[in-house]
């Protein structure tokens, strides 16, 4: 029988107590503990992407990280990105651009963005281009991600961003 540790997570601004095997991956403490399914696991070996979170507005994957290596940090999921029926802006870039078709890759690449504008917000094309290179899908052929991550972009240079929730 495996000790289990309790720690307490704060995603999207909710603090969720569990207790986990301290070997327990961030990305299952997500799905299975707190219940939030957005994250989506691919590989499990941080290789694809679809299990991009950010903590403390850091692109992570989250399958290479333990649960118990979060707590304290602030975590946010795709989920956290909406506030309630209102999409943010880099979601309605998605739709807008028809940047996913089966959406699986979808949430990572959301995440991978998201994050990576709150760390660089002068990044170049070329540099988020490079960066976005990192998530795979299968579906889209990157074009129309590339053009809503650059929207994105676009937008992030414009405007304050807003706190994480």
């Amino acid at each position: 029988m495996t000790d289990k540790t309790a720690i307490t997570l704060t995603v999207n601004g909710s603090d969720h107590h569990i207790a986990c095997a301290p070997r327990k991956t961030l990305a299952d403490a997500l799905r299975e503990d707190c219940g939030l399914t957005g994250t989506h696991l691919g590989c499990e070996h941080g290789v694809c992407g679809a299990c991009t979170i950010t903590v403390n507005d850091a692109p992570v994957r989250s399958c290479l990280m333990f649960a118990v290596q979060a707590e304290g940090g602030d975590i946010r999921t795709v989920e956290g990105l909406a506030k309630g029926d209102d999409l943010s802006p880099l979601q309605q870039f998605f739709i807008d651009e028809h940047a996913l078709q089966c959406g699986y890759c979808t949430p990572g690449f959301l995440m991978l963005i998201e994050g990576t504008l709150r760390q660089t917000p002068d990044i170049s094309e070329d540099e988020l281009d490079e960066i976005l290179s990192s998530n795979l899908c299968r579906c889209t052929g990157y074009r129309n991600i590339l053009r809503a991550a650059r929207r994105a972009l676009d937008h992030a240079r414009t405007t304050t961003p807003e706190p994480a929730a």
